[in-house]
């Protein structure tokens, strides 16, 4: 294991010393490359939004049901959440990436649309591919995309169609007519981190990029590349393998585009930060300055003391640096008043005032329990309330929607069949 470490740390090394940097031509190359190998679609297809009505979760808030195209002409159930009274100003767009077992019934999910919602922002949540709608049995938490498929870059296409959803959430949001293209962030927790990372490194368009529970992508044979999660995360990583430093490359390409911030639990044994903790971001960031040519652009990093694995979404921290970077219209903007100044609660008062059933883990201090939330008035939402179809609806089109379809045309294009 020593010997493996050694070689990594001379492999990294090496790539930094002989770094030069990257031209505006390399950049588009690079992202033309990674675009290619995930098979995200060139041209994107139109996004066709439609809309199947909306609903009031909390006093001032709005939540569209709507779905947009993505890869095969197969669309994405998502709910956008948007303040009820609009200003003469357009507003900024969100994009919320889940993690592994997450979809847009999930807490954290509503909590962080109407929070955001509430400060002016437009704020789209999806159910990923194999999740929720998107899922052949229409239930959340449902982890189908990670059945692996024993067939050459199924992994990759898998990874670019989770990038391709983020990528269209971004055009449907830069589409809207109430949202300034310029201003859109895309907000990624643990797999919807890494995978965030990648569509940023993709997709100059998005301005700001949020990442919690991750982020600390990592080299040759590191955490990242032995993920079992196979065809989200560890095959499609090892797919950009052709980048050579590919953390380095991935954050300089994502330095191009905008801002990022990376915050982590110090305890978050679940993507590995114990073994990647300051002096490794320190480390890449040196990497990614030296390639990018400076520091403009090149993420920030912060850690939580003694927290574990949590979607840090809806925090003073993230709620502050957004603040910044994408000006919501609903908050103080004045140099001295921030939203530092936000009244907040423990995340297990709030499940507890509301009924929502905290399980064993996610109670925990170290856990989503123990995440000092911005107050906003957000009830406990269910699945069916969060649910673009009815159960009827849904069947009828069940085919536009769901893993298998995907999954059948994906093999279809492997295996070289017309």
């Amino acid at each position: 294991m020593m010997y493996g470490r050694v070689l990594i740390g001379l492999f990294l090394l090496t790539a930094s010393l002989h770094a030069q940097v990257a031209s505006d031509k390399q950049v588009k190359l690079w992202r033309k490359q990674i675009r290619d190998a995930l098979f995200i679609p060139n041209p994107m297809p139109k996004t066709l939004p439609e809309t199947y009505g909306s609903f009031t979760p909390s006093e001032g808030v709005i939540a569209e049901r709507v779905s947009y195209v993505t890869e095969y002409g197969l669309r994405v159930p998502a709910i956008v959440y948007r303040p009820a009274i609009e200003g003469k100003n357009k507003m900024p767009g969100m994009v919320l990436v889940n993690g592994h077992g997450g979809d847009k019934s999930s807490w954290y999910a509503y909590y962080t649309g109407i929070v955001y919602a509430r400060a002016g922002a437009v704020v789209v949540s999806y159910d990923p591919i194999g999740s929720g709608e998107s899922s052949d049995d229409r239930k959340a938490g449902d982890g189908e995309h990670d059945r692996v498929i024993d067939t050459p870059t199924m992994p990759a296409r898998m990874g670019g169609r989770m990038i391709t959803d983020i990528m269209q959430a971004v055009s449907y949001l830069s589409e809207r007519k109430d949202v300034d293209s310029k201003r859109i962030a895309v907000l990624g927790f643990s797999m919807g981190s890494f995978e965030s990372v990648l569509a940023g490194a993709a997709d100059p368009r998005i301005h700001a990029l949020y990442l919690t529970g991750g982020g600390d992508i990592d080299g040759p044979g590191g955490y990242w590349d032995s993920s079992q999660a196979v065809m989200c995360q560890s095959g499609p990583y090892k797919t950009l393998n052709f980048l050579g430093d590919r953390p380095a490359v991935l954050y300089t390409l994502n330095a191009r585009r905008g801002v990022t911030f990376i915050l982590n639990g110090t305890n978050d044994t679940v993507v590995d930060i114990p073994h990647h903790e300051q002096d490794f971001f320190d480390a890449l960031r040196k990497r990614v300055i030296s390639l990018n040519g400076s520091e403009a652009g090149v993420f920030e990093t912060a850690f939580d003391p003694g927290a574990s694995h949590r979607p840090n979404w809806m925090t003073r921290i993230p709620a502050d640096w957004l603040d910044h970077k994408l000006h919501f219209p609903n908050w103080p903007q004045s140099p001295t008043d921030t939203v530092i100044t936000l009244p907040t609660e423990m995340m297990h008062t709030w499940a507890e005032a509301v009924g929502y059933s905290l399980g064993k883990s996610s109670g925990r201090p170290d856990r989503d329990g123990g995440l000092s939330v911005i107050v906003s008035e957000v009830p406990a939402l269910t699945q069916d309330q969060l649910d673009i179809l009815t159960p009827e609806e849904w069947q009828r089109r069940k085919s536009e929607f769901v893993y298998s379809s995907w999954v059948s045309r994906a093999l279809r294009d492997a295996r070289g069949i017309r």
